[in-house]
């Protein structure tokens, strides 16, 4: 067995998440089972027959070999979940990314970190006030996490640069809007720090921003939302943070700006209103040990594969309606364990799809 962490590992932990219908979740369950990337990429095929559904590739190695000469010329690496210098905060996400793609000061994932994330159409007030508190956050070494989008997220890296990492919904190479492109390369030409999911070259579609803001939410010790609508990803970020156990904090503004709804909204709900750097840092100070916690064994050992009649079971209790983990369990009348361990089966075999806030539906 290859050791953790050496070009053998990385490249296999590479190939088996980027092979069709495994899943950040799934990735994780099958390590556990069989106890590394490279003898999971050997079983994929059985499992996924077993399952009753079709055969199932692995990603090929060339195809992985590709992504990691194309990150090294970049000037970037892969980092992979369970292994230095991986975030722990990030790591301890159920949905966490198995491997992510860093360009730039990797040292700066050491440090407690702030997401500060806002409206793309942001107001001067909005975008000044954005600026100052990354500026002062920074100061008081905190790193400032963002998703490098126009508006709010662009005002907040250029206040702390360089103390600034940005999650980027493509790949490393692309700028997404093209407006970006200078700060982007700014950024990772004077010490912040790129991370991305997907592999280079890769346009960013609709489904990728969710993701991305899950990593942005797991990164940081609470997140501030500086305007945003309704329905904005903004929002989108704070609620993952709540489910990811983190502080989600708004800087509130005049209900006649359709921009503050969403920050009046969520203080409405409970989230903490902040003015400045010194109300974040009131509200996160209490936390900031656990940002240098040491990062745990990623793999546990996991349950056996799931029997045939359990398999047909969940199955049968599955919908197009996405149906929460627990209340699947209870039906099927088995453990979380369990239940996560017929689910991958049946998520390889393309005959469950896992959807947002740890629910699971027949695909769509």
């Amino acid at each position: 067995m290859a050791a953790p962490g050496s070009q053998d590992d990385m490249l296999a932990r590479l190939r088996l998440i980027r092979t069709g219908r495994v899943g950040p979740v799934g990735f994780r369950q099958l390590v556990a089972r069989f106890g590394s990337a490279a003898a999971a990429l050997d079983a994929l095929p059985d499992l996924a027959a077993r399952a009753g559904g079709p055969a199932l590739r692995p990603c090929p190695a060339a195809v992985a070999e590709r992504e990691l000469a194309a990150l090294a010329r970049l000037g970037g690496r892969l980092i992979a979940a369970g292994l230095p210098p991986y975030p722990a905060l990030l790591a301890a996400i159920d949905d966490a990314p198995p491997v992510l793609g860093a360009l730039g000061d990797l040292r700066l994932l050491d440090r407690p970190a702030v997401a500060v994330v806002g409206a793309r159409n942001a107001s001067a007030a909005g975008l000044q006030l954005a600026r100052q508190m990354a500026r002062d956050l920074a100061g008081t070494g905190v790193v400032l996490v963002s998703g490098m989008a126009r508006g709010v997220d662009s005002a907040a890296h250029e206040g702390a640069l360089p103390a600034t990492i940005a999650a980027l919904a493509g790949g490393l190479d692309v700028f997404a809007p093209p407006e970006v492109e200078p700060l982007q390369r700014r950024l990772a030409s004077e010490g912040g720090l790129l991370l991305a999911e997907n592999p280079p070259g890769t346009q960013p579609q609709a489904r990728h921003f969710p993701r991305r803001n899950r990593i942005i939410s797991g990164l940081a010790l609470g997140v501030v939302v500086v305007e945003g609508a309704h329905r904005s990803g903004s929002l989108l970020t704070a609620r993952m943070a709540a489910d990811q156990s983190r502080e989600v904090m708004a800087v509130p503004g005049s209900p006649l700006d359709p921009r503050a709804a969403g920050p009046n909204s969520l203080i409405r709900d409970g989230a903490t209103l902040v003015r400045d750097a010194a109300d974040v840092l009131d509200v996160v100070q209490p936390f900031r040990a656990r940002a240098a916690a040491p990062a745990a064994t990623l793999f546990e050992p996991g349950p056996p594969e799931a029997p045939a009649d359990l398999l047909e079971r969940v199955a049968g209790l599955l919908g197009p309606t996405p149906v929460a983990l627990d209340v699947l369990a209870r039906e099927a009348g088995v453990t979380g364990a369990e239940l996560a361990s017929a689910l991958t089966d049946l998520e390889l075999a393309g005959r469950a799809e896992r959807h947002a806030g740890g629910r699971v539906a027949l695909p769509a």
